[in-house]
């Protein structure tokens, strides 16, 4: 190129350095508390819809002496962001990045710390040495957000709110009308109770979720951690397979006057067409288009189902339910209620996003109120309109009516764009273990890496037409083995081994550790055995 020698010694200078640096002996560290960005945003995030306009701001800011906006809540586009950064961990793509090829294997914590203080490095031209501190001071204004009470309530209703409430009607007939009501509400209460013990943890243990387990108790519980978080993704998108599935099915029948019935496995196969490309996308922020398509068309199919189950109830009356329990089945509706509340992993990121963290309580503690109303009226009004005759997923006991035709067919679109969003920290998790190299230099690493991405799908696909038949106890298998776990059991543990002091608060993480030891090994028991025979 013209002019191209008058760089090259520069560029080639700085890759001098930057080998240098990645040659030099790297010191193990259990705690990391990541520093603010620098000022320069990279090209990536001005090719952002506004990135100039927002890169203006930014450095405007900064001359005035201002603390910039934090990246996670500038855009829409950003909040996708909070996804590579599941549970607090960095599952950003390295194929982004430098090479990594010649990192050290040894670091206690693995590939996500590793990665965490390379870029540290390359942010602020530091390294650790001998003389670093081997624990950082936590600072109050080491990750500045922005994200006001408002948008901090918007990110946790767009964490929560997905497929798992339409599953309720479902599990309120598992479970029966007094039984559920007071179970759901009493899960929503634990549940907030434990996201606020992991914030509160987290802040004593500045780390992702995952590294808190290992800096607390070992290798092994940042392990289980991941793999739960891993399962439970994997479950979920799963669990969306067969939705799809199934609406499409119903939808397809409607048009054609039930003259041609495709089977599920045929329609679960080929989303496997839709679902690999788009498996392939190492940059979670474009998907951006698709998520906001999603939750557009969610909210339109929760106001047609609302509108039709009251239109339902006034024209033919209560139906026939179970009023108090339902004994058959009612184990079953607690793995379905913890796995309708699907954004712990999202509760780090979303605290670290806001301006004032010290808010956060207050504002996870309405949202989850507001939020259980949602799931309470859903489940129950739903119930009460359809009783014994309603399904598993509750659109498909809508008639076959253009409308109801249309907002099926915009739900199950809505439920196909999100499952790319799922899928990806099942995949970054798992690759951040199985790869130490970046396919960024390597196309043999890149090809590897595609492969296994191409794998992941055909094994959701493969495990939701096993469990295509009986979604309902599919979901409270997958809610009791790996959801429970996340919900009501790392996050009393940690606390109890970190923060814990007074009797009270140790007996109160104690009790809620032995609920969801018993929850999860009685309520996976009683799934799988109705499961074998076959029974409601």
């Amino acid at each position: 190129l013209p002019g191209g020698a008058i760089t090259h010694d520069i560029y080639k200078w700085a890759e001098d350095v930057e080998n240098e640096q990645l040659a030099r002996r790297q010191r193990s560290q259990s705690f990391y508390v990541p520093r603010s960005e620098p000022v320069d945003p990279t090209l990536a995030r001005l090719k952002d819809p506004g990135g100039f306009r927002r890169h203006f701001v930014v450095k405007n800011a900064a001359r005035q002496g201002r603390e910039p906006p934090h990246w996670m809540t500038r855009t829409f586009v950003d909040f996708l962001a909070l996804y590579g950064h599941f549970g607090g961990e960095d599952l950003s793509d390295d194929e982004g990045e430098e090479d990594d090829d010649d990192l050290v294997e040894d670091d206690y914590l693995e590939s996500g710390l590793r990665r965490r203080r390379r870029r540290r490095r390359s942010d602020d031209g530091e390294e650790d040495n001998e003389e670093s501190s081997l624990i950082r001071r936590a600072q109050a204004n080491a990750v500045q957000g922005t994200a006001t009470p408002a948008k901090a309530v918007f990110l946790l209703l767009k964490s929560f709110v997905g497929t798992g409430v339409m599953f309720l009607p479902k599990a309120f007939y598992n479970g029966g009308i007094l039984f559920s009501t007071g179970l759901l509400s009493a899960i929503a209460m634990i549940s907030l109770y434990t996201f606020l013990l992991l914030v509160e943890t987290r802040n004593k243990v500045p780390v992702s979720f995952g590294d808190i387990g290992g800096v607390l108790f070992g290798k092994g519980m940042r392990f289980a951690v991941l793999t739960a978080i891993t399962f439970s993704q994997m479950g979920f998108v799963c669990a969306y397979m067969v939705f799809v599935a199934q609406n499409v099915q119903a939808l397809i029948e409607s048009v054609s006057q039930c003259d041609l019935r495709v089977p599920l496995s045929y329609l679960i196969l080929g989303q496997i067409a839709i679902f690999v490309p788009l498996a392939m996308i190492r940059k979670i922020q474009k998907l951006s288009a698709f998520a906001l398509i999603a939750d557009l068309f969610i909210l339109v199919g929760l106001v047609y189902l609302y509108y039709y189950d009251f239109l339902t109830l006034a024209s033919q009356g209560v139906a026939d339910v179970e009023w108090v329990i339902n004994y058959k089945s009612f184990p079953m509706f607690i793995g379905t209620a913890v796995f309708t509340y699907e954004g712990v992993g999202l509760v780090i990121p979303i605290t670290e996003s806001m301006a004032e963290p010290e808010k956060f309580p207050k504002v996870l503690s309405g949202t989850m109120v507001f939020i259980t109303g949602v799931f309470l009226s859903v489940g129950f009004v739903s119930y009460l309109a359809f009783g014994s005759e309603v399904q598993t997923v509750i659109l498909l006991n809508m008639p076959g009516t253009a409308v109801v035709n249309t907002v099926q067919g915009l739900y199950a679109l809505a439920i196909c764009l999100s499952i790319p969003l799922q899928l990806f920290p099942a995949i970054r998790i798992v690759e951040n273990g199985l790869f130490t190299r970046s396919g960024k230099y390597n196309n043999t690493v890149k090809w590897q890496k595609n492969v296994f991405r191409f794998v992941s799908v055909l094994i959701c696909a493969c495990i939701a037409i096993g469990g295509s038949a009986d979604l309902d106890k599919f979901v409270s298998l997958a809610g009791s083995l790996f959801c429970v776990p996340l919900c009501f059991l790392f996050p009393p543990l940690f606390h109890l081994k970190a923060c814990a002091k007074s009797w009270r608060q140790k007996a109160i993480d104690i009790t809620i550790i032995i609920f969801g030891v018993v929850s999860m090994t009685y309520t996976t028991g009683i799934t799988i055995a109705l499961w074998s025979q076959g029974g409601e």
